[in-house]
């Protein structure tokens, strides 16, 4: 973080950019890079770029979403222009909307409605239209076909027990001759990442959302604690010790390089997962997230990607354009495509080049669409203080140092604190 803050302060940032071109317009987004993201971006501002005779810079975020919010909350409160339009996580509209156009009326109704309503719904913040949807995301179990076969599966996991019964038959036999193998690999890093996964183990279990619709702290319930001390018992398991030091691209990397049977991710990476260096090419399947048990329920959280027009920009006319540009359903269809991202363009669900590249956007669309939301909305400006509340103490379970009961105790103590006399 401290790294960050130093190497990316306000001038030196405007300084690493560059000047602003003499020809056209110039514009720079601010993009993400875990996976595909850098490429895909480059090549989506490059296309417009060229049709309109204008420049677009593209900076690199931070991978981690923490310390891109965190550069992002600097750049935005030194109100500086450097950056024109930013890619914002589903959960910051409520944190960083005072910053941002209001692109109601400024965008056409037609193509903000072509969008799923509910996104719309987390991007719109009193009433204001802060960011486009750029692509959505929930998250995924990814599985070997060809091992579930070789040791007599027949289908996915359905809850988390059958996962952990197959991981530890698999494992035994894979180590056999690959003593690197794994049966399981998520992101248990303490960072948002691990909100996700948390979140989903324990809404899986019935355990509800840490902060309820109404505000009120929940987590602390024998649901949750449940779940929790379930995902601790997979460590040095069937899931290696070092997936407490696990981001999205940590896992990815094991997985593709044929080294797990199992794997919690996004939709990127099936794209990747297909690719030629691939080493699991042509033997991944997805299904949903198993359930927490026999009366659980499948539960994947919503994550997912915008796109915002910062209030400090000198060219917003121009900026809301490009934004109108990569949200559209020519972009996204782009995107989906030959990076496998979630469209928030409801057609496209239906369009036959999207599912041939991804067959699993038609038969787990409804994971994408009753996907559980953070509780960003809720808790607000102090959202991303309970998020770091709850990975951390999720990481202290996972990590041994403690109980599930005792960690929830804490936290739901912790998080009263942090909500005071409001959210």
């Amino acid at each position: 973080m401290k790294k960050w803050m130093s190497i990316l302060g306000v001038a030196t940032l405007a300084m690493a950019l560059g000047q602003a071109s003499a020809k056209g317009i110039t514009l720079t987004i601010a993009c993400g890079a875990v996976g595909q993201e850098l490429e895909m971006c480059k090549s989506g501002v490059a296309a417009w770029a060229k049709k309109t005779g204008n420049t677009v810079k593209v900076f690199e975020s931070p991978n981690l979403t923490n310390d891109r919010l965190a550069l992002y909350q600097q750049q935005l409160a030194a109100k500086s222009g450097t950056i024109d339009v930013y890619q914002i996580d589903v959960i910051w509209p409520g944190i960083l909307y005072q910053h941002f156009v209001n692109l109601k009326g400024k965008i056409p109704a037609a193509e903000v409605n072509a969008h799923f309503p509910a996104i719309i719904g987390a991007n719109t913040v009193g009433g204001q239209l802060v960011s486009m949807p750029w692509f959505t995301d929930a998250g995924l179990l990814y599985y070997r076909k060809d091992l579930l076969q070789k040791y007599g599966f027949k289908s996915a996991p359905r809850t988390w027990d059958e996962l952990a019964s197959m991981a530890v038959k698999i494992q035994a036999g894979e180590r056999k001759s690959n003593k690197s193998f794994q049966g399981f690999v998520f992101q248990g890093k303490d960072y948002e990442g691990l909100t996700c996964n948390a979140l989903e183990w324990i809404a899986s279990f019935k355990g509800g959302s840490v902060v309820d619709s109404t505000g009120k702290v929940t987590i602390n319930n024998a649901n949750a604690v449940k779940a929790l001390t379930q995902a601790a018992s997979w460590v040095k398991k069937i899931s290696p010790e070092g997936v407490t030091t696990y981001a999205e691209e940590d896992a990815r990397g094991i997985f593709q390089s044929g080294n797990a049977a199992f794997m919690r991710n996004w939709p990127y990476a099936w794209a990747l997962g297909q690719g030629s260096e691939s080493k699991v090419k042509g033997k991944i399947g997805v299904a949903p997230l198993p359930r927490g048990g026999a009366s659980g329920q499948n539960a994947a959280t919503l994550g997912g990607w915008q796109l915002a027009v910062s209030k400090y920009s000198k060219n917003q006319a121009a900026a809301i354009e490009l934004v109108r540009y990569l949200t559209g359903k020519t972009e996204q269809k782009r995107r989906a495509i030959k990076g496998a991202y979630n469209p928030t363009i409801k057609s496209l669900y239906q369009d036959k080049e999207v599912l041939k590249a991804n067959p699993f956007f038609g038969s787990l669309y409804s994971v994408f669409t009753s996907a559980v939301a953070r509780p960003s909305g809720v808790t607000g400006l102090k959202y991303n203080q309970v998020s770091q509340a709850f990975s951390g103490a999720v990481h202290d379970v996972l990590t041994g140092q403690k109980k599930a009961a005792d960690a929830l105790k804490t936290l739901e103590s912790d998080l009263n604190r942090i909500k005071g006399r409001g959210w």
